[in-house]
């Protein structure tokens, strides 16, 4: 990297994806209150996918205000029929999470915002489709009980990389971007930019 590259997320597997991708970051979380900020974006009626990319965005900028370099902001929001879901706060609303989406087709809405001196100045959303295959509340219960508190940290109570591909019969997209985060996008604009070698 030409330039300090530094990521505005406390998230795990984000921070994973860079590093495996032989990426050199720091972290530096963004503090931006993300409930109040989707409490108000969706009494305004803004779309899963105007509300993921205004928190990646919001996160970007927060901290590029008093960082060098570039700074990676990322949010994913997950969609059916144009409703847009957090992650499950507890077991029950995991379980009622998994029982609607049963059966049916699902929208990550994965957004990524990278910012310079305050600014944005490069972002992309990554809009990938997955269908559940039917689910047995008997199937749902064991699943919760194998995953944990894991279900907790994805706003599908999934975790595609690991048991929750059992949960799919069809995946329609980038998998980058269903775990949170368009890198390859993300790597290609680096290298346009010559901050990456080609």
């Amino acid at each position: 990297m030409t330039l300090k590259l530094t990521l505005a997320s406390g998230s795990r597997i984000r921070a994973d994806l860079l590093r495996n991708a032989g990426l050199d970051f720091e972290i530096k979380k963004s503090q931006v209150d993300e409930d109040s900020l989707k409490e108000s974006m969706r009494a305004e009626g803004l779309s899963p996918k105007e509300q993921a990319e205004f928190l990646a965005e919001m996160k970007s900028c927060r901290v590029s205000a008093q960082t060098k370099g570039l700074v990676i902001g990322a949010d994913q929001m997950m969609s059916l029929d144009g409703q847009g879901f957090d992650k499950p706060a507890n077991r029950e609303e995991a379980f009622e999470r998994l029982k609607q989406f049963s059966g049916k087709a699902h929208h990550l809405e994965s957004a990524i915002v990278i910012a310079q001196d305050g600014k944005p100045v490069w972002r992309h959303v990554n809009r990938p489709k997955l269908t559940m295959r039917p689910l047995s509340d008997a199937f749902i219960e064991d699943y919760l009980d194998r995953i944990g508190d894991a279900a907790f940290e994805s706003v599908g109570a999934y975790q595609l990389e690991g048991l929750g591909v059992q949960l799919f019969n069809r995946i329609d997209g980038d998998y980058f971007s269903i775990l949170g985060l368009p890198l390859i996008e993300l790597l290609s604009f680096l290298r346009d930019r010559g901050d990456l070698p080609e």
